[in-house]
């Protein structure tokens, strides 16, 4: 790599698949990487392909039943909430960006920063699609360190528009894992218990965001994460076709900001997802995402974080 960059970019072609006409743009992922290589923030050589998620890293976060309707496309109460399609392909995309993620998150610990251009699947319950996921990547991330004896303790800053409700249900009774959600509250989903959720008024604007987002920070770094997970949606944007947030690309910016140079400041490795994100313009939705990996290639260039 660059002799700078130290964060790790993850990123695949299999993350992207057909799921019919559909207000999610599979096909973001692929734009923030191009707009990434265009930009000169990483060259296409330097991205890390992941492998797809095995079924044992699946089942630390998933039931065996609801892992075998996925490998079997089986529609079943289980399957049937996910608002998309269920078949191979997409089964595939998802175990990809699973492995992503997990991917992102083991690099970020010897490098500081590591970033799946795709994941954040935080609807996912253990045996319950919901919200477009399939396979909570976030969850399983965490479990395949725990389990590797790579860290204990570990931290989810989700600032996606929605709440991480499956990521919240999954981690409950896991005092290792502080769970933080700030998100829009009078919308989907229904609410599950985080360690500390922040649900903001319809309208709220990039001053109160931040202010209370940092906040909400406080708490996680109390927590001493050996590692954080931080779900940076595009959909707080105040052009979202989804929500009623009222953030501006400054705001969004300086969101990231806070949270990735506050791991940074700490030591503390970040693995970075991209979530939700449903701009009336595609191409808002890919300059968020690709500004929030590029504050993370930067950081993690700069020397912060990389120690470990």
């Amino acid at each position: 790599m660059h002799a700078m960059l130290r964060a790790a970019v993850v990123h695949a072609p299999e993350y992207e698949c057909d799921i019919g006409r559909h207000v999610f743009p599979m096909e973001k992922f692929a734009l923030v990487r191009r707009a990434l290589v265009e930009a000169g923030d990483l060259r296409d050589e330097d991205v890390l392909s992941p492998q797809p998620a095995p079924r044992e890293d699946l089942l630390l976060a998933h039931t065996p039943e609801y892992i075998e309707d996925l490998e079997q496309l089986r529609w079943t109460s289980r399957t049937a909430c996910s608002e998309l399609p269920l078949t191979g392909e997409i089964v595939r995309a998802y175990r990809f960006a699973t492995g992503g993620t997990t991917r992102a998150a083991s690099e970020a610990l010897r490098r500081g920063a590591g970033v799946n251009v795709g994941g954040g699947f935080h609807h996912a319950f253990a045996d319950l699609a919901s919200g477009f996921c399939y396979l909570n990547d976030i969850a399983v991330a965490i479990r395949v360190l725990q389990r590797d004896h790579l860290v204990r303790r570990a931290a989810v800053v989700d600032c996606d528009l929605h709440q991480g409700n499956g990521t919240a249900h999954l981690f409950r009774d896991d005092p290792a894992v502080f769970t933080f959600s700030i998100h829009q509250k009078h919308l989907y989903p229904v609410k599950e218990r985080s360690d500390l959720d922040i649900g903001l008024e319809n309208g709220v604007g990039d001053e109160e965001f931040t202010r209370r987002l940092a906040d909400g920070l406080e708490q996680v770094w109390a927590h001493r994460p050996e590692i954080v997970l931080y779900q940076a949606g595009a959909d707080p944007f105040e052009e979202d076709q989804l929500g009623s947030l009222k953030l501006t690309f400054a705001g969004l910016e300086a969101r990231d900001r806070l949270v990735l140079e506050g791991c940074a400041r700490r030591g503390i490795p970040v693995g970075v997802t991209l979530g939700g994100g449903y701009a009336r313009r595609l191409a808002d939705t890919v300059r968020i995402h690709a500004q929030t990996c590029r504050i993370a290639i930067q950081l993690a260039g700069a020397g912060h974080g990389g120690s470990r």
